[in-house]
């Protein structure tokens, strides 16, 4: 099986970096808008707004990171970023305990995660591209994408329940030390990268990844789909904590259990990749389960209070996960090789920052829905308009000569 392949040393110490770092953030999963909620008193505006306004500043941060991480060796920014976010987690319980802590401080703590979120992950996808051997590509993306539902089976629950008992910030302190382990074990993979000569970054070089994007026929329609996709359901999740944590009753650890129990579904999601990629093809996967992914969310507006409820969100969330399971790993696959080795990290900077600044919009704009309908009827709207997202997926496969050429023999 794919999981048995092995990858070397090398990916074995990123893999457990990887690990660690999952493990933490599910940990706080949720921590912001359970702080907003129930320390600091907020309103669904202010939830909404805390999860918009930190992805699009941080985005906009974001945009000149990418032609800088290209030129950069990418291990060493992604210890950088590492240290980054485990010094503005930390910030948020030391002020806690100070009785010091803010709405503006949830709020910059979000935008520089979230900006280095972006920085990392460009880099860690151009060093993954020159760590394995690329018939390997989907292989290392399906032990990620693996280890992320893994670790969001336990980590939520655990997370709720250390809420529950040390307090609201406890989680944002074990993500915080998972940024900082993360950084010893990449670290600690060893190893050189070829020193690349950096040139003065200018405008014009800001939008290289979009323009790359843009310009692909293999890219473009996945790009356009997931920014939709991808903004759609994440604009729902701060809605959908106000309706379960405020107006249904529900306590932290249920919110937590059931994000956490489907979670197995991401997980044989990602472990059918590659099995489903050599039988059926690349594009049918892709279409087929970048398709029933849509389908799912709207049933989260049809939640109420107590089991049924709790039954409800986990069967929605089980198929929804399984599907983004099977979808993210060959996703990002097919990203990497339809991208030139010198243009990954502006690529995949480009692709993070245009869903987050997407996210970021839906999920304001759905902030404003729900004060004025409520919290149920913008989930409901976010889910019709999901069914239709199928549409913007490719028809077929599309991969012209430039795309095989530059995926091989990189230009400057």
């Amino acid at each position: 099986m794919a999981g048995r392949r092995a990858l070397g040393p090398r990916f074995g110490r990123l893999w457990a970096a990887y690990a660690v770092s999952a493990y933490g953030t599910s940990l706080g999963f949720g921590a912001f808008p359970l702080i907003a909620v129930l320390v600091l008193d907020s309103g669904p505006g202010q939830v909404a707004a805390l999860a918009a306004a930190g992805r699009a500043v941080g985005a906009l941060v974001a945009v000149p990171l990418g032609p800088w991480v290209e030129f950069r060796r990418k291990r060493q920014v992604m210890v950088a970023m590492d240290l980054i976010r485990f010094a503005a987690l930390m910030s948020v319980p030391a002020a806690f305990a100070l009785g010091r802590l803010g709405f503006a401080q949830l709020l910059v703590v979000s935008v520089v995660v979230a900006a280095a979120d972006i920085a990392f992950k460009a880099a860690a996808g151009a060093y993954l591209k020159t760590l394995v051997q690329p018939a390997d590509l989907l292989v290392a993306n399906s032990r990620f994408e693996s280890t992320t539902w893994t670790a969001t089976i336990v980590g939520p629950p655990l997370g709720g329940a250390a809420i529950g008992v040390f307090g609201p910030v406890t989680t944002v302190i074990a993500d915080a030390v998972s940024y900082l382990l993360s950084a010893l074990g990449i670290r600690s993979i060893g190893g050189t990268e070829p020193r690349t000569a950096a040139p003065r970054l200018r405008a014009r070089d800001l939008p290289e990844g979009w323009r790359h994007i843009l310009t692909r026929p293999a890219l473009r329609p996945l790009y356009l789909n997931t920014i939709v996709v991808n903004g759609l359901i994440m604009a729902s999740q701060p809605l959908l904590a106000v309706l379960m944590l405020r107006d249904l009753g529900f306590a932290p650890w249920q919110y937590g259990l059931v994000f956490a129990a489907p979670c197995i579904g991401g997980l044989l999601g990602a472990r059918l990749a590659q099995p489903l990629v050599a039988r059926y093809g690349r594009h049918r996967v892709l279409r087929t389960a970048g398709a029933l992914r849509a389908c799912w969310p709207l049933g989260l507006a049809f939640v109420r209070p107590g089991l049924p409820g709790i039954v409800l969100v986990i069967v929605v969330q089980l198929g929804l996960v399984t599907c983004c399971g099977l979808f993210n790993p060959v996703l990002a696959t097919h990203r990497l090789e339809h991208t030139a080795p010198d243009r990954v990290a502006r690529t995949l900077a480009a692709w993070s920052v245009s869903t987050s600044i997407g996210i970021a919009a839906l999920t304001a704009g759905w902030g404003l829905l729900a004060a004025v309908t409520g919290p149920r009827t913008a989930i409901a709207a976010a889910g019709l308009l999901l069914l239709a997202t199928p549409l913007l997926l490719p028809r077929r496969e599309s991969v012209s000569p430039k795309d095989r050429e530059e995926a091989v023999n990189p230009i400057g």
